[in-house]
């Protein structure tokens, strides 16, 4: 008897059929209340560092080199205070074979659906993600699909997307092109349950180890480098994963003193997921759309539990207006010679911001770059804009309202970063647990685990259940 694949059964089937696509028990790890075992989950579903190292081995990823960036460090220094201009370097993750830091999390998941006996792995992401997937699927021999959010309802797709497209093409994949909204999600269930593959997701508990390796490396080679940690790690925040990873991995390496600084476009206003909004945004991850939510309620995603849990690693959370992201695409291009995609070079231009209040001797680094190409340039992208009815210009970043206008900064000490409220997200992600759980009341266990999840201690918990009335 065949299965109903309308809308409402197919999303009824969810967790029965994500379960079997991914062969964990989530169920292992929950309790009766709030609490879930987040560091159970990682060290039984997962693997250890040092098996991971194996596995990214084998098919060339990882191990990338640490830059320096000399002119851009002086650059800086120009419009710091005296005695400030942290030295900036960046972490060459576009050397790894599909050119991002995500074949570090595609590797693992390509190695464990083939341990299992997957014949093929299926992936929802706008397309970094999904290039990486092609790549390690090709390499392990496995079938590849990639669901990809392409369009609005017009069939007009950005010049990035499109592009990365192409790259999964390219790698062999079959890619599934959407419109934006719900289809994704029941799409990307439909294909799973078809095919009986493998689901690469992002937020798996070895998704997420895989990119420990890449906070564990950062450690090691500054370690040998400068004889220190890195004083500050500037990561692009989307979905959570590249913080949480990177963090867990400086946390393994003994880097306790590094600050973990997430960092995002300024797309505040923007819907992540609306149609006649989507193509207002002139970047398709690393902004405020994806950042935001996933942040306070990681849950939202393709796996019952996600691993991305930022708020767990996040000491601040600053955010870059699109201009200087465009902007500092070009300086590093321009002045320190190298040509990378626009993703991390957010991280780039919030750890240019940063470098201005550190001393001098201090280091900050940017923990990824990813590769370019012909829609990821700046002037497809600005063109698209304007197509769109974005007004692009040269002046004052804090003119800058996202879905009317991108400003270029007039030089680069308009490049300046602002903290967002990482408490006001903290209390958001709080009373997200308590509506998904339905508690009335809530025990020490779970005031515990939230402090924990928040970063916090258990007043700073208890302060916020006394708002939202809860009995503890």
């Amino acid at each position: 008897m065949s299965k109903d694949m309308s809308f409402e059964a197919v999303m009824g089937r969810r967790s029965e059929i994500m379960k079997k696509a991914i062969g964990i028990d989530y169920d292992a790890f929950e309790s009766d209340g709030i609490v879930f075992d987040y560091e159970k989950m990682m060290r039984e579903t997962g693997y250890s560092l040092q098996e991971i190292e194996r596995i990214q081995k084998e098919t060339g990823v990882g191990n990338t080199p640490l830059l320096e960036l000399k002119n851009l460090t002086e650059l800086a220094r120009k419009y710091a205070p005296e005695g400030k201009g942290a030295r900036i370097f960046i972490k060459d993750e576009a050397a790894n074979p599909s050119g991002s830091f995500k074949d570090r999390r595609a590797a693992t998941a390509c190695y464990h659906a083939q341990k299992l006996g997957y014949k093929g792995v299926v992936a929802a992401t706008s397309g970094n993600y999904g290039a990486a997937v092609a790549s390690q699927a090709a390499m392990r021999g496995l079938k590849c699909i990639i669901v990809q959010e392409c369009y609005d309802s017009r069939g007009v797709g950005q010049p990035e997307i499109i592009e990365k497209a192409r790259k999964c093409e390219a790698l062999g994949a079959e890619v599934v092109q959407l419109t934006v909204g719900p289809e994704l999600f029941y799409t990307f269930l439909k294909i799973l349950e078809e095919t009986g593959y493998f689901n690469a997701s992002l937020y798996t508990p070895f998704g997420i180890a895989g990119v420990e390796t890449l906070g564990y490396e950062l450690s090691m080679q500054f370690r040998e480098r400068e004889g220190k940690d890195p004083d500050a790690v500037v990561i692009t925040n989307a979905g959570g994963g590249n913080l949480t990873g990177t963090a867990r991995g400086l946390i393994k390496a003994g880097a306790s003193h590094t600050q973990i600084v997430g960092a995002s476009v300024d797309l505040s206003g923007l819907h992540m997921a609306s149609d006649t909004q989507f193509n207002k945004k002139s970047f398709t991850t690393g902004h405020t759309g994806f950042g935001v939510p996933f942040a306070t309620w990681p849950d939202r995603s393709d796996v019952p539990r996600s691993a991305a849990r930022p708020l767990r690693y996040m000491d601040r959370y600053l955010l870059i207006n699109q201009g200087s992201v465009f902007y500092m695409t070009e300086a590093l291009a321009q002045v320190q010679g190298i040509e990378r995609g626009p993703a991390g070079n957010t991280s780039l231009a919030v750890a240019f911001s940063l470098a201005q209040e550190l001393d001098e001797d201090k280091i900050v680094v940017a923990q990824e770059t990813e590769y370019t190409g012909a829609g990821k340039h700046i002037q497809p992208q600005l063109s698209f804009a304007k197509e769109n009815g974005i007004k692009v210009e040269i002046g004052d970043p804090e003119d800058e309202v996202p879905g009317k206008n991108i400003v270029l900064p007039k030089d680069p000490s308009y490049i300046k970063a602002k903290d967002t409220d990482i408490n006001k997200m903290r209390k958001s992600y709080i009373k997200n647990c308590i509506k998904h759980s339905d508690a009335k009341k809530v025990t020490d266990k779970d005031i515990k685990f939230l402090a924990e999840e928040t970063k916090t201690n258990e007043e700073f918990v208890k302060e916020e259940l006394k708002e939202l009335n809860i009995i503890y």
